[in-house]
This record gives structure tokens, sequence and C-alpha cells, in this order.
């Protein structure tokens, strides 16, 4: 697929809120170099009301992607350092008491924002983990005995150091099923490294100087129209049934490769099932079309799987991975 900003067939004459994320592709792959995967699936979990966990070294942009799409979007954005030490309260808010008034308010925390970046998500401890799986899943907080409602605008992108794991405390089966997609992210190239290289020169010498403010290239109404529009994308229905054959054979691949079916042990829940079909169409719409073709599909469904699908012991002594295990179905699920 060509990135979303330069595929000359796409027509965005009927749809200003498409012309408008195309724009806003197009800046956000200017500003960080060599992650413009990453930059797609943001937009892709933003257009299907979800969330991202983004795995990668130190010193990939991750921070520095969500915050570039945060400054040109309309609404609020907050970075949460997770660490051991951090309390549900720290996350969620907390009832102040005032004394005059002799009533008690509630401070809202950093989790009321519009977008999200959990750093590090996997240091924070359990009850932490829990106060943010209520806000992704459900939209709402809370505290004591009243619940408070989420933005409509509410994206969360949660990363994980894959090189450090002493301290951490995995992320829950239950929670990873609430992210929209896994991405993985590696190194550029040396192509991209040298562009990294003078970019990063040319930032630094306008920080020396009067920094323009960044221009806001999408409201949060075109966002909400845009996810109708996702929403109402024509998808033909032996396509929905794909989706769903696709799903089921993670949960029983013993029918279609007796080798296959040890080494599952569990399968992905019906959220694959709809983050599949969301994913799709986002990625059709992007892509300038108004139907869903099994490309969309293919692109999108190894990071809706991957934080899915649970292997058995026998094959993760064997170095299976999640993705080879979709490659393989793929293979097999006839493509209608």
């Amino acid at each position: 697929m060509q990135p979303i900003e330069d595929n000359p067939q796409n027509d965005v004459s009927e749809h200003p809120e498409r012309a408008a994320f195309r724009k806003l592709g197009k800046v956000a792959n200017e500003l960080i170099i060599g992650q413009e995967r990453l930059m797609e699936r943001l937009v892709m979990a933003l257009l299907c009301n979800g969330h991202l966990l983004v795995e990668g070294a130190p010193g990939l942009a991750k921070t520095t992607a969500i915050k570039v799409l945060a400054e040109r979007i309309e609404g609020d954005f907050h970075r949460i350092q997770f660490t051991p030490d951090l309390l549900p309260a720290d996350l969620t808010g907390t009832e102040i008491y005032r004394p005059r008034e002799a009533v008690f308010e509630f401070q809202q925390g950093p989790i009321f924002h519009n977008m999200i970046l959990a750093d590090e998500v996997n240091r924070a401890p359990a009850k932490v983990q829990s106060a943010m799986l209520e806000a992704m899943g459900e939209h709402q907080v809370t505290v004591g005995r009243i619940t408070y409602k989420m933005p409509k605008l509410f994206l969360v992108m949660a990363t994980q150091n894959p090189i450090e794991q002493e301290g951490t405390y995995p992320l829950p089966e239950a929670q990873l099923d609430r992210f929209l997609m896994h991405i993985s992210i590696g190194y550029p190239d040396a192509r991209a490294e040298q562009d990294i290289l003078e970019l990063a020169r040319g930032q630094a010498r306008d920080e020396l100087g009067e920094k323009p403010e960044p221009t806001m290239l999408v409201t949060q109404q075109q966002v909400f129209e845009a996810q109708r529009q996702v929403l109402d994308l024509h998808m033909a229905p032996a396509l929905q049934q794909y989706i769903v054959q696709l799903v089921l054979a993670t949960r029983e691949p013993g029918k279609w490769d007796e080798e296959l079916g040890r080494l599952v042990s569990y399968g992905a829940s019906p959220r694959a099932t709809i983050g599949l079909d969301r994913c799709a169409r986002a990625r059709a719409w992007l892509d300038g079309r108004d139907f869903v073709s099994p490309d969309d599909i293919h692109v999108v469904i190894h990071e809706v799987m991957r934080h899915r699908v649970l292997l058995s012991y026998e094959a993760e002594a064997d170095g299976v991975t999640v993705d080879e295990l979709v490659d393989r179905l793929l293979d097999l699920v006839p493509v209608p």
C-alpha cells in the first residue's frame, strides 16, 4: 500500500474529511521519518475509535508520533509516565475536600484528555492497569460510587519497551484485548536515518529562534464525521463472512490443519472480528475507495490478531509466533 497521502488514484472531492486526513498524514510523515506504518495505524485507530499498543526500542519516535498527531487535531494531549509506584488516583483523579463549602469536589486526573500517551504501560501495577482498562473499554471512570464519562474523542496509545523486563507487570489478556491493534516497530533504514539526522538538525536550529505554533488540520467534528463514513463504507457479505471465518480459524485451527491445532491455547475474541472489520474499512477509506477489498483485511489482520491469540507452550518452545500462525491461516482459509 502506498502512503495515504501519495496515492494519485484517491478521489477526495466527495469527502472534505478525507482530504483533511490525507493532509494530516502528509504533514505527519514529513515530521516523523521512517515510521509511516505507525502514523497510518494511529490515524486508523482514530477513525475506528480504538486504542493502540506500540512495542519498540527506545528512540523510535513513539512519543513524538502521537504528539505530532495530537497537535494537529482539535483536542488536548497528555503524556503519562507509568511507574511501579503509580496509584489509580494518579491516573483517574481524586475527590478533594473543600472545607469552606464542606463538600468533596472531584479533581480530574490526566486520563481525562482526548489523546493519551501511556508510556511504558507495563511498568504500572495491576490496580492502575485496571483503572485504565475501564476508561479504554467503557469510556468512563468510576471513583468511589460516582462514574464520570470520558471525552467523546478519546485515544490511548500505550507503549512497551521490549528490551527491559525487570520491574514490569505483564498486561493481562483482558486488557490486551481492549487494544484495537498491537504495533511492533523497528529501526529505520540507512536512508531514513540520514533524513532523521537532517530533520533533527533543522528542528534544533528552529528552536533557537521563534517556533511557530502547529496548525490544526482536523477538527473533532471532522473526526466524528469520518468515523461515520468509515462505518458506512460498503463491505460485501462474502467479505464479512471471510472475516468471521478467519477469527473462528484462530479458535479451532485444527479444523484447517491438524498440526496447527497444537499451537493455540486460546483464539481471538469477538473483539477481533469487530476490530478487523473496522480496520479494513478504515484502510479502504484512507485509500480513497468506497468499498473494502480482501487486501484491506490482509494488511491489518496481523496487528489486530497479534495480541489476541494465545499460543500454547509447545508453540512458544518451537519459536512459533502469532504472525506465522496468521500467515498459515491466510493460506488455508479461502478468499471469497
